[in-house]
């Protein structure tokens, strides 16, 4: 079981996601079972990402929703299915939300992601990013609504701000996760994603987007006042870390989208100590 832990960690190291500061924040237990889950996201997604014929991808991913299958059986047979298996009884992991990860992540296998609908992105960042919120929330130990209904809307929040932020990396993996109403309301009628980033209209897409989860964001402080903040301190930290970097995107603009934007971690640090150490008093 340690040598599971030290493979799982090593994923998460390996990640240099902003939300490992947030789960350091975490008794061992909890870190624990939020290593598993993020870990088990990354699979996903790597999988979605990785250079293979969309059959193999979609091949893997089954394979996956049978290990979650093998994990709610009781027969776990891979390192982070085996960490989620000891949080199942402790936190009540929801097979659903596990599940829907990997809807999401056939979404973008599919091609489905190239100018959607706004409902549509709505279900895919509710798939990809409320899943994890949900799970999320239950190991924090704040299973009751308002919890919940803050982690749906801090995960949209921070979905279509990796979108703004990734919008060149997605590109270039033939994905454009602008919805189809911002794009036609700056005048932008392709939809091939190289095309559309080169599109003098982009930056108006792209504000309309930011506007959007700014607004999310402002939504997600408003629930928080109806929650336990002290134990949901790991998603203030990402709501402070994520509304920041959107901040810095549009403090930059969307001219130049080259460079992956990312908080410097001095930064990343202050917002973890600033958002922590009241909450210790």
């Amino acid at each position: 079981m340690k040598d599971d832990f030290s493979q799982v960690a090593a994923i998460v190291r390996q990640s240099r996601s902003s939300f490992y500061w947030g789960m350091r924040l975490l008794p061992r237990a909890k870190r624990e079972a939020m290593f598993a889950v993020y870990a088990y996201c990354r699979i996903l997604d790597d999988i979605a990402d990785e250079p293979a014929a969309p059959e193999e991808k979609l091949r893997l991913l089954a394979g996956w929703r049978s290990e979650v299958a093998a994990l709610y059986d009781g027969h776990p047979s891979q390192p982070v299915s085996r960490l989620l298996a000891r949080a199942l009884p402790r936190f009540g992991l929801e097979r659903a939300e596990l599940e829907a990860l990997i809807d999401g992540m056939e979404m973008d296998v599919r091609g489905c992601m190239r100018g959607p609908s706004r409902d549509e992105l709505g279900l895919y960042c509710r798939r990809v990013a409320g899943a994890v919120g949900l799970l999320s929330v239950r190991i924090f130990g704040c299973p009751e609504p308002q919890a919940r209904r803050f982690a749906e809307v801090l995960g949209e929040a921070l979905q279509l701000t990796n979108i703004l932020r990734d919008l060149k990396e997605d590109a270039v993996l033939g994905r454009l996760y602008l919805p189809t109403e911002a794009l036609d309301q700056a005048g932008i009628t392709i939809r091939d994603p190289a095309a559309v980033l080169d599109h003098p209209a982009l930056p108006q897409a792209c504000e309309a987007v930011a506007q959007e989860a700014e607004a999310l964001f402002d939504q997600a402080a408003m629930l928080l006042q109806d929650c336990n903040r002290r134990r949901l301190r790991p998603a203030v930290v990402m709501m402070a870390t994520y509304r920041r970097l959107l901040e810095r995107l549009r403090q930059r603009g969307w001219q130049s989208i080259e460079k992956r934007e990312r908080l410097p971690r001095l930064e990343r640090l202050w917002i973890v100590l600033r958002h922590t150490l009241p909450l210790a008093r």
